[in-house]
């Protein structure tokens, strides 16, 4: 299932949630709809950019189109395109986004606790780090 969609020649509806909701902050949206994605394809060095303006839509035709094991998002995000184009693949090609060889290993980097404590001060990153598989696999969809 797509993360998002296109649904016309200048419109595509993007999926909120549970995994999606750090990654598009809903208040921005309803108060500056100006945004900007960027579609990186894993294993491709096209980088593909979109700006245009966002609206928050609960419609439930638009929620059903997402569905995933029985569940739709709380949200979509319409979007009308302004413009469409492709970032210059330099910096992916440079970086080998891509390759595995590269891969920092996953037990040298901190934890989603760890992160979440230094940016915030007083927090349980034991706690937080604990329970988040099972709150992951919760909030999937």
């Amino acid at each position: 299932m797509a993360w998002c969609v296109s649904s016309t020649t200048r419109r595509c509806i993007c999926r909120t949630g549970a995994a999606t909701t750090g990654s598009i902050s809903l208040s921005n949206i309803v108060r500056d709809p100006r945004l900007a994605l960027m579609f990186l394809i894993p294993g491709s060095n096209t980088t593909m950019r979109i700006n245009g303006r966002g609206v928050v839509s609960d419609d439930e035709a638009l929620l059903s189109s997402f569905e995933m094991d029985g569940k739709h998002p709380r949200t979509v995000v319409v979007i009308s395109i302004d413009e469409v184009y492709f970032q210059c693949a330099r910096a992916v090609m440079r970086a080998e986004l891509w390759n595995g060889e590269h891969f920092a290993d996953p037990a040298t980097l901190p934890t989603p606790g760890q992160m979440l404590k230094a940016a915030t001060g007083d927090f349980d990153q034991e706690t937080y780090d604990r329970e988040w598989p099972g709150r992951a696999a919760k909030t999937m969809w």
